[in-house]
């Protein structure tokens, strides 16, 4: 076996040992290439930036990527990150300033610590939307540099969007803003439904308004200013503790860390993939989020009735999915332990294709968009994770999402501080969600559960999903479940889970409805709704509701004994 050793101190003209490491994850790559049998490469304490994305191909294979000392107790801290640590700042009546030449990012760090980009709610003064933007009778709106985004959080109950502004202009005594294209033709075609009567005709006002320097009031935010082509400046309001001579602010600029195509047998070992940002919701094209872990990229929107007559919604006809900073595509044989996926500007860990995938004790936090998205990969296994604080840029992003999976498993993870979903299936085969602690779901918005089933799960309860096991805990927002199976789902088995305190424990009637599904043996400490009038898809029988707390929990405590990590 070749082992090989990089640190961010070494040098690539080096051979690579432990006395003369490489400097960079690349020329060791390069060299792994040249082995003929397994290799490990051990990553040194300190950060390891990337100037480019760390491509993987079918060349790669059988090595190992791992912290040096992984495992022991002198286990190294090393970081792969995309950022870049921004210096030369000058203090302008406490606001922190640098000229940063062509950066471009949605994302800041001071110290570790997440920025949010500054922000006011909604438009100023008394506002209208228009066929191309919006009209306001504020004339505020003038002085607002380029890059300026507006967020409309509940569009629909699951939905957040973004669309940027292209202009503004004075419009006799009121002031028209131009809304960046094709984003807010798509939004005004996408967000279209009837519902009792209420008709919604694409998106009202936003909900709030992003980056600009009027908007730089609170401490921890920060704004960057690109109205300059190539002299961006960079606008930071510190938090009290903070000091422009010591704190270490990092800007994220590469989008993906790590791109892994075709692979096979690579495991990564006890290692942080950090600092990446996510450009696309700024853009001519915007954000126009549908659901999940999907967004609408134009093609065309289909009108789905639900109660005929009365109601209906527009889905789209084709979506996309939130990227994530570390990427797998068709790979097999890959292993993550142990590793840490932090501050990303859009979701952790991707697969899309590939088998044989095992993500076992990973930490997933301060994310943009979702924990982990598995999409049309079989045989994967997503184990002893800690997901929390996701979502924190798009609040529609669930803590793990399977969709067109077979044979995956799901199971001890814990789930925790999300803005949306905890766990999402879609569409799948094989689907098994067990064991799992799911507490604090959909924290921003509604009609979602801590975990949510949806469609086609087999064509027999062998070959179908599994939901058992799990404590679901704290699904915060009005209009949510803590079990959902919705929209068709079919060959479901949800069996020995405890939900307490949500808005409804579950739901027996959606549209389409339920088919194949059985509920039993599961507690709650309130009856599911549809429970007194039981759908002709659904089997509900030997459940329990207990409304005492301290019952409830003495009653289920060898579920919850065995639910959440591995201990």
């Amino acid at each position: 076996m070749l082992e090989l050793h990089v640190s961010p101190a070494g040098d690539d003209s080096a051979p690579g040992t432990p006395d003369e490491p490489f400097a960079t994850i690349d020329r060791a790559r390069r060299a792994a290439r040249e082995a003929t049998g397994d290799v490990i490469v051990h990553l040194g304490a300190g950060t390891h930036v990337l100037t480019e994305p760390l491509a993987l191909d079918p060349a790669d294979r059988r090595i190992a990527f791992q912290a040096a000392g992984y495992g022991t107790a002198d286990q190294e801290a090393a970081v792969i990150s995309g950022g870049r640590e921004i210096s030369g700042w000058q203090v302008h009546d406490g606001v922190w300033r640098a000229e940063v030449g062509d950066l471009d990012t949605r994302h800041l760090y001071a110290d570790g610590r997440r920025a949010e980009r500054a922000g006011i709610d909604g438009i100023p003064g008394d506002a209208r939307r228009t066929p191309t933007g919006y009209v306001t009778d504020s004339r505020a709106p003038l002085a607002w540099q380029p890059g300026v985004e507006f967020v409309y959080r509940g569009v629909y109950p699951w939905t957040e969007a973004r669309c940027g502004v292209a202009a503004v202009a004075p419009d006799g005594d009121s002031t028209a803003i131009s809304m960046r294209q094709p984003a807010f033709g798509w939004a005004l075609e996408l967000y279209r439904s009837a519902w009792d009567g209420e008709v919604m005709d694409g998106p009202g006002l936003p909900t709030r308004v992003e980056n600009d320097l009027a908007f730089l009031t609170e401490p921890g935010t920060f704004v960057l200013d690109r109205s300059r082509p190539g002299q961006h400046v960079l606008h930071y309001l510190p938090r009290p503790d903070e000091d422009p001579q010591r704190t270490r602010v990092v800007a994220p600029v590469l989008e993906t860390l790590l791109h892994a195509t075709g692979v096979r047998d690579i495991s990564f070992r006890g290692l942080v993939f950090a600092d990446a940002t996510w450009l696309r919701p700024g853009g001519d094209r915007g954000f126009l989020h549908y659901h999940g872990n999907n967004f609408y990229d134009g093609g065309g929107v289909e009108e789905v009735v639900v109660v005929e007559g009365q109601s209906w919604v527009t889905v789209p006809s084709d979506t996309k999915s939130v990227p994530a900073g570390v990427v797998l595509d068709d790979a097999t044989g890959i292993r993550f332990e142990g590793c840490r996926f932090t501050r990303l500007g859009a979701g952790g860990l991707s697969t899309s294709g590939g088998s044989d995938i095992t993500v076992r004790g990973c930490d997933f936090d301060t994310l943009g968009g979702a924990g982990i998205s598995i999409s049309e990969s079989r045989q994967v296994l997503v184990e002893d994770n800690l997901v929390r604080q996701i979502g924190l840029d798009h609040s529609g992003s669930p803590g793990i999402s399977l969709a067109g999976t077979t044979g995956c498993t799901v199971a001890h993870n814990h789930v925790t501080d999300v803005p949306h979903c905890g766990i999402v299936a879609g569409p799948a085969g094989g689907t098994r969600i067990e064991r799992n602690l799911v507490t604090r779901t959909m924290g921003v918005l509604a009609d979602g559960g801590g975990v949510y089933v949806s469609g086609p799960q087999g064509d027999s309860h062998d070959s179908g999903a599994t939901v058992s096991g799990n404590v679901i805990e704290d699904t915060r927002t009005p209009y949510n479940f803590g079990l959902y199976t919705d929209y068709g789902a079919s060959w479901v088995t949800v069996e020995d889970n405890v939900v307490v305190r949500a808005d409804s424990t579950a739901v027996l009637h959606v549209s389409p409805p339920l088919e194949n599904v059985r509920y039993r043996n599961n507690f709650w400490d309130a009856d599911p709704l549809g429970s007194d009038s039981v759908p002709d898809g659904v089997t509900y029988e030997d459940n329990t509701t207990i409304a005492d707390e301290d019952r409830l929990r003495s009653a289920t405590a060898h579920i919850r004994d065995r639910a959440g990590r591995i201990r």
